[in-house]
């Protein structure tokens, strides 16, 4: 195991896929597969005994609350899980102050909010590291367990087609930074003004640019499955958008991960979704409990990316 005390990763804060190095995600898939396979051996790996982490939950939660609390616990630390409205936050104290408390109590701090600028302003204030654990612009942790489960199926990164169907919000944001930082073949299928923003396109194609990958944006969810190794898809609206589900509904109807969709894949090609699902509108159950889904995998692999990275970062 790599020597967690010497790496120059300790003490880094983890708010957007673009701001880590190819080879420091690298890094932290190569733990997060060890770790993995220590958890199934019964191995002990108490990487972090006695520390403590911060979680602090602005929007509802079940993989991202289980697996970081169980996470830091199998390292042998201890997670506290805070609410706003249970904190000064619900009163007015700034996110300075919050963040010069927490720094004196735990280890890390671990957010789950709206803006990414509340991400930012906590690590600009904070003195232990911060893991954005999901903002409407950004789900790094989502990536991370992402391209592990996909490099587990494949044995690799490189050269392997992704395609994301749908919209191009947080989830599809990050995974295609991730992908292009690794050497894939991203290619997205959005409708008019579903695309990821600007400045997600702008950074995965300067990643690929480096890494020899590449990020094709197409109207056309046939093109785009075409030839697949996976086939990726999310919800269609997103925790605050249910004002405009009827829109979103329509608008996306023909993004659907389907079987006419998955026969245009390849033969051997894996179907990922980061959950929830909404069945009978991104993806059918049939799909999803299916034998082409990687979703149960990518799920699970949550915990361990998750504790790869609290043991790479945390003091």
């Amino acid at each position: 195991m790599a020597n967690l005390a010497t790496t120059a990763l300790k003490g880094r804060h983890f708010l957007r896929v673009a701001d880590w190095k190819s080879d420091e995600l690298t890094v932290t898939l190569d733990l997060a597969d060890e770790l993995k396979a220590l958890l199934t051996r019964g191995a002990p790996h108490r990487l972090l005994p006695g520390r403590s982490l911060a979680l602090i939950f602005n929007k509802p939660s079940t993989r991202t609350r289980v697996s970081f609390e169980v996470g830091i616990c199998q390292l042998g630390g201890t997670g506290v899980s805070i609410t706003a409205e249970h904190t000064h936050l619900a009163r007015g104290e700034t996110l300075k102050d919050t963040a010069c408390v927490l720094s004196r109590y735990v280890d890390a701090i671990v957010i789950r909010t709206v803006a990414q600028s509340e991400v930012d302003e906590l690590a600009n204030h904070s003195s232990v590291p911060v893991i954005n654990a999901l903002t409407d612009s950004s789900h790094p942790c989502q990536a991370l367990a992402d391209v592990m489960t996909i490099r587990e199926r494949f044995g690799q990164l490189k050269g392997v087609r992704l395609a994301y169907l749908g919209d191009g919000n947080n989830v599809c944001s990050s995974l295609m930074v991730a992908a292009a930082k690794l050497g894939m073949s991203f290619v997205g299928a959005f409708p008019d003004g579903f695309e990821p923003t600007e400045q997600a396109q702008a950074d995965a194609r300067e990643a690929a640019a480096e890494s020899g990958g590449s990020v094709e944006i197409t109207r056309s969810p046939e093109q785009a499955a075409a030839g697949a190794d996976v086939l990726y898809t999310d919800v269609w609206v997103s925790m605050g958008q249910e004002a405009e589900r009827d829109l979103r509904l329509a608008a996306l109807e023909a993004y659907r991960i389907d079987e006419h969709i998955l026969a245009l894949a390849g033969p051997e090609a894996l179907v990922m979704h980061c959950l929830p699902a909404h069945y009978g509108e991104e993806i059918s159950e049939e799909i999803v409990h299916g034998p082409r889904s990687a979703v149960w995998d990518q799920t699970e692999n949550r915990l361990h990316a998750q504790k790869a990275l609290m043991a790479l970062v945390l003091r």
